[in-house]
């Protein structure tokens, strides 16, 4: 399992974040305090507070890509 803290201020940039996600067959989690969803949830990520920064729990050892992929958005 890896994780990474992630920031999502723009709507465009919460898009791109689930169709990246998505490309994926591994499960992918986001948790902002004490709530834990869904990462490949665009509605999801909705309900959870966007205004602080995210951690992003991806479930695999061979994660690599998805990570470099994400670079963009880390906080």
């Amino acid at each position: 399992m890896e994780a990474l803290t992630i920031s999502l201020t723009q709507v465009s940039q919460v898009q791109q974040f689930v169709n990246t996600v998505n490309k994926y067959p591994f499960d992918v989690d986001m948790v902002s305090g004490r709530y834990t969803i869904n990462a490949k949830s665009l509605l999801g990520i909705y309900s959870l507070d966007l205004n602080r920064p995210l951690q992003v729990l991806i479930y695999s050892d061979d994660c690599e890509d998805l990570k470099a992929e994400l670079r963009e958005f880390m906080a």
